[in-house]
């Protein structure tokens, strides 16, 4: 084809009657041009333009099956919501709602006391506030109780967290003055009393949710640094990331550091809680609402959704916490794992293969959960990656594993069928 053979844009758009049609045979006569100029055959311009138009109707945002054994996968959305959760969102969303109105007074109400009491209920607290994501709850607890002062924080805890976001990054933000205390592997209570001065407004403990540190170390107990921070009438934070409200091994709770005397606890909604992406604060009433009158706090402040899928939760980590994804999925028996993962392999012609699972999103990393995947050709990760739905596996030793500790048994059966499907 020549320069001279090019359709115009408007024949080529004329090809269909969809409202982006002529946008997008802009886009193809264009590519096309650059082709012919380089010697290339640009190909079929009717198929082409057909191919953009449908590319660019579908979804962006998509579902996907995930096969790669880590349970919190950030990348992958974090906690799947439980259907109960998802109940919620649709009624809410729906319809109107009292998302701020009261409905027992007849005027304004306020959003954060809809999952206020269950949360109380569930962490002993005296008071909750919720927020779009931990490390905007974080922001607002210090910039309401320290900016323009120190925060006091543990070399060893100056954390960075997804993305490349930083502890001490949040913290300046938040108008707070960084004072660090103690040395990467040990610090002491000691350091921090040693370290408040007239400028001293906030002690900060991060949890290391998401790294340990082994070896020569030392590290205070909550209880320590809380009566540091209490014989000097200073509020001690503790910043729990994870967020679990259920026992595990290697993961405080938030009733947990409240009853060690944390005056506030910040946790995500949607790592080990197992819900959607928030930003939970629990604790002293006082401080809790000085919070809530903050500027920021209207900013950072949770939609309707994110409070309709929390509360639906939260009354799940009540009354069936096994019904909650994420707490199935790091409950679940490596036997019941297994005959999911023999159950694939026998649909799809793969092996049943040992593999070792993750909590994921910076939770519980020591934490190895024994399990087992479906092994099939390599070559078939990149077509299960493309396909509808996608199915995101890991390649390892020249075969794709699925590992079975993240998928439903229906969503087995769907990569059953994908497999089919990429194989030719």
């Amino acid at each position: 084809m020549r320069l001279r053979d090019l359709p115009s844009v408007d024949e080529l758009a004329r090809q269909s009657d969809d409202p982006l049609a002529v946008e997008v045979a802009r886009k193809v006569v264009t590519r096309a041009r650059e082709q012919i100029q380089q010697g290339d055959d640009p190909g079929d311009l009717g198929a082409q333009l057909q191919a953009e138009l449908t590319s660019a109707r579908a979804p962006h945002l998509r579902r996907a099956i995930n096969a790669t054994g880590v349970i919190v996968h950030t990348n992958l959305g974090r906690a799947p919501l439980a259907d109960a959760a998802l109940d919620r969102v649709r009624e809410i969303a729906q319809g109107y709602s009292n998302l701020e109105y009261d409905l027992t007074a007849g005027g304004r109400g306020s959003r954060q006391d809809h999952v206020a009491d269950i949360l109380r209920r569930l962490t002993g607290a005296d008071a909750a506030l919720v927020v779009n994501n931990n490390a905007a709850a974080v922001m607002l607890a210090l910039a309401a109780l320290a900016e323009g002062r120190e925060v006091l924080v543990s070399r060893g805890e100056l954390i960075e967290i997804g993305d490349g976001f930083r502890i001490p990054d949040v913290l300046e933000r938040s108008g707070a003055t960084l004072h660090e205390v103690g040395t990467t592997n040990r610090t002491r209570a000691a350091d921090y009393e040693t370290a408040i001065g007239p400028e001293t407004a906030v002690l900060l403990r991060v949890h290391q949710s998401n790294f340990r540190v082994v070896g020569f170390t030392a590290q205070p107990s909550l209880r320590e640094l809380a009566d540091v921070a209490h014989r000097h009438g200073l509020p001690l934070v503790d910043d729990l990331g994870s967020g679990a409200l259920v026992d595990f091994s290697d993961e405080p709770t938030a009733r947990a550091s409240l009853a060690a005397g944390a005056d506030l606890v910040c946790f995500s909604g949607d790592k080990l809680l197992g819900g959607p992406q928030a930003g939970i604060v629990v604790g002293r009433a006082d401080l809790v609402e000085k919070l809530r009158r903050h500027p920021l706090q209207r900013a950072l402040r949770a939609d309707k959704l994110t409070l309709a899928a929390l509360e639906g939760t939260l009354a799940l980590v009540i009354d069936a916490p096994d019904e909650i994804p994420v707490l199935r999925m790091l409950r679940e028996s490596p036997e019941v794992v297994r005959a999911r993962a023999a159950r694939l392999a026998e649909l799809v012609g793969g092996e049943v293969e040992e593999t070792i699972a993750k909590a994921g999103g910076g939770a519980l990393p020591l934490t190895e959960l024994p399990s087992f995947a479906c092994a099939v050709e390599e070559e078939l990760a990149v077509k299960l990656r493309t396909g509808d739905p996608p199915v995101i596996a890991v390649v390892r030793d020249g075969r794709t594993l699925l590992d079975c500790r993240t998928l439903t048994d229906a969503e087995a059966d769907e990569a059953a069928a994908a497999i089919a499907a990429a194989r030719p």
